[in-house]
């Protein structure tokens, strides 16, 4: 049997587990994940998504630099405030949305009579410091990674007023309640959290004086998980843009550097992960195709499930405009995809707060977003800028691995609708506003330094050891979780 036949058999078979009895499901998701992990599964950057006689190779366009970022201080402080030592904890810093704004946290705090330093505080021995992580040590952020054994020592030989927890590892915060130091924990999502039990939960919760959600819906969540918790106990701050990353992009030079004449490109900026959902906005997409000759989409992000990217692979071979999706490696040049782009997409079975799409909002770019954390808040109000469509389960607060792993290769809740969006975008009939309205108003409503004034008052705060309450003109109104979708 060839390789080739071979992989097929096997993606046939992962892609048929919910069939096989449950005492033999798990063993066979290893057995096929591992046969599945080696092979090398969407494309680089080497050329355009449209190739051509005439620009055989991609040759990325210039960008604009944005406002450069000031440079940290350990002295500053703000409104004669007193410069506290913030600690900011995180499972890792290399890639991913929640590693960049704990960057956007180091960096920025700092402007705030805050001084900062990052510690990666995980048990997985290939996460240590990555590429952000790097970058910020490079601009002089003390970045370590002590592991659990040193972990304490470090923290003591800093002596941080106060830490900020990023992430699922529960030591920093053992080893902080032992040194007397307060706690304070954002909340990105609640995958870490699926299939807790409620006293493991409740059991953490008591290592910190205070919850901080990213969005109202992963609020909700995690209320709906932890019931004895004062509501008042979690705060919601939204996620802002951080306007250092937002670049400009000659449009009509990064269309020509991708191959782009009058196609109407989607692009989904987004891990080739489960959570993604990328196999279902896949398939979806070939109905789009069918309906509107010129849609292409591309999508483009880290592989961090090798056997999954596998399946959409394996996918777009199988569909009968699987040349018009675009698979592709991450790439820093996301600037010029979004100044290509005529929308974005993303199908997403859950989010903390997507900074994909808000990124493409806060560049002009009209969206379609599953209800997910921070979806509501990004498409509710102001202009016309996209289509918030259901989850792809159905109920957004009832998501968990379980039900997710039983949907990820069916015909899911909202395709009908994610079709239905997508087709309305690459044919022009749904009603939006310019791409320099939605851009002015997501730039306004999430507002890079109102977020970072927020997290700098909580901090000081828990350090202080006073409530989670903000004051004045940093005050969040909740967004209503309710059935209305935003079009």
């Amino acid at each position: 049997m060839s390789g080739a036949a071979r992989q097929r058999i096997l993606l046939s078979l992962q892609r048929r587990l919910a069939w096989i009895p449950a005492p033999l499901r798990q063993r066979a998701r290893v057995l096929l994940g591992r046969d599945l992990e080696s092979e090398a599964v969407v494309d680089g950057w080497t050329a355009p998504l449209i190739s051509s006689a005439a620009a055989p190779a991609l040759e990325w366009p210039a960008v604009k630099a944005a406002a450069p970022v000031v440079a940290p201080t350990a002295t500053g402080s703000a409104g004669g405030a007193s410069r506290l030592r913030c600690l900011l904890v995180t499972e890792s810093v290399d890639a991913s949305g929640m590693d960049e704004f704990v960057a956007f946290l180091a960096r920025r705090l700092r402007r705030h009579g805050i001084l900062t330093a990052v510690m990666v505080a995980s048990d997985d021995p290939a996460k240590g410091i990555g590429g952000i992580g790097r970058a910020l040590a490079d601009e002089g952020i003390e970045v370590v990674d002590p592991k659990r054994a040193a972990g304490s020592d470090w923290m003591r030989a800093w002596r941080p007023d106060v830490l900020s927890i990023h992430g699922s590892a529960d030591w920093p915060l053992e080893a902080a309640a032992e040194l007397g130091i307060p706690a304070v924990e954002t909340l990105h999502g609640m995958h870490n959290l699926f299939g807790a039990a409620p006293a493991d939960v409740v059991r953490r919760r008591s290592l910190v004086s205070g919850l901080i959600s990213v969005s109202e819906m992963v609020r909700l969540q995690y209320l709906a998980l932890d019931r004895e918790l004062d509501p008042a106990r979690i705060l919601t701050i939204p996620n802002g843009v951080d306007s250092h990353r937002v670049q400009s992009v000659d449009r009509a030079r990064a269309r020509a550097a991708l191959g782009l004449t009058d196609e109407f490109l989607f692009v989904s900026l987004a891990r080739h992960s489960l959570q993604k959902n990328g196999y279902a906005l896949a398939s979806a997409f070939d109905e789009v195709a069918a309906a509107a000759p010129d849609a292409h989409l591309l999508i483009c992000g880290r592989s961090d499930d090798r056997s999954y990217t596998g399946q959409v692979v394996a996918l777009k071979q199988r569909l009968p405009h699987g040349d018009r999706l675009h698979l592709r490696q991450n790439t820093p040049q996301v600037a010029a995809l979004l100044a290509a782009a005529d929308a974005f997409a993303l199908d997403s079975f859950f989010e903390g707060w997507s900074l994909s799409s808000m990124e493409a909002l806060a560049s002009g770019v009209p969206v379609v977003v599953s209800d997910v954390g921070g979806a509501r808040e990004q498409l509710t109000g102001g202009p016309a800028k996209g289509a918030l469509i259901a989850n792809p389960l159905g109920d957004p607060l009832a998501v968990d691995w379980a039900a997710i792993s039983a949907a990820r290769f069916r015909e899911q809740a909202n395709r009908a609708e994610l079709v239905d969006a997508m087709t309305a975008l690459a044919r022009g009939t749904m009603p939006l506003d310019s791409r320099a309205a939605i851009a002015a108003d997501s730039l306004a409503r999430f507002d890079d330094e109102l977020c970072i004034r927020r997290h700098a008052q909580a901090i000081r705060a828990t350090a202080e050891g006073r409530p989670l309450v903000l004051s004045g003109d940093l005050a969040v109104a909740a967004t209503t979780i309710g059935d209305n979708h935003a079009r």
